[in-house]
């Protein structure tokens, strides 16, 4: 991987991951257009102009914003980017949630984690301070389906993995050799501290047996690489992460 000293890192040919405050979104260059998964925070905004900058682009030239779910913390740029016309894309489950991004199913209540779990509360104000408590929400078509090969840059397989919400996806850019899980798997849990492969914590998961289940569907796209939505890019294979991830459980 090759590291960028502006903020942004070169996680497999033709994707950037950018990580602000723990959160991440990735930038696919492929087939001449650009592709964004997922869309951070507010305060991504600043990294995504100077990465865009440096490919020689601009907002508008990003082809489509493909939503891996509807949390705050995966859809704060997304009213700026669609008032740029850039199309966002959302499973059909999901796309109320975008637009009302803090209106989520949780299974356990969020004010207790702070205290159970105190090493987390340094990455939540750091998210606090990006812009999470101030994110508009946004209109999605809800055009993203099992199975479907979306007609975007880099043509990423889709892979429903309800739990952590609805209607939540991965995608498998197979041709790079890299999924995105979003939060379906993550290696760092913003709520807990806790690193390595695992489910979102109840605070934020919807319903953590489903969570668990769709993770077993993650176990046909090992392309290599697996990007999630918090924490660093794993790259020791597919079983072995989510093996880990049903041996961590629920919490």
């Amino acid at each position: 991987m090759k590291n960028r000293p502006t903020g942004w890192t070169e996680v497999a040919p033709g994707i950037n991951r950018l990580d602000v405050a723990h959160v991440n979104c990735y930038l696919v260059a492929s087939e001449g257009g650009l592709t964004l998964v997922d869309a951070g925070l507010p305060g991504t905004a600043r990294l995504l102009d100077s990465l865009l900058t440096r490919l020689g682009a601009r907002t508008s030239d990003i082809d489509a914003v493909i939503l891996t779910h509807g949390h705050f913390d995966h859809v704060g740029m997304a009213r700026s980017l669609s008032d740029d016309g850039v199309d966002l894309m959302v499973h059909p489950d999901d796309a109320a949630l975008v637009r009302r991004p803090y209106r989520y199913a949780h299974e356990r209540s969020r004010w207790v984690y702070p205290l159970r779990y105190p090493r987390a509360i340094p990455g939540l104000i750091s998210m606090t301070a990006h812009g999470a408590l101030a994110v508009k929400g946004a209109t999605a078509a809800p055009a993203i389906a099992d199975g479907q090969s979306l007609d975007v840059p880099g043509r990423p397989r889709v892979i429903w993995t309800p739990g952590h919400t609805g209607g939540h996806c991965a995608f498998v850019f197979e041709h790079l050799g890299a999924t995105m899980c979003g939060d379906a798997m993550v290696t760092l849990d913003p709520y807990t501290g806790r690193r390595g492969p695992q489910i979102v914590a109840g605070a934020a998961t919807a319903d953590s047996t489903r969570a668990l289940e769709s993770v077993g569907a993650l176990r046909g796209a090992d392309t290599g690489v697996l990007l999630p939505g918090h924490g660093e890019p794993w790259t020791h294979g597919a079983d072995e992460a989510i093996n880990a991830a049903l041996r961590t459980g629920r919490h």
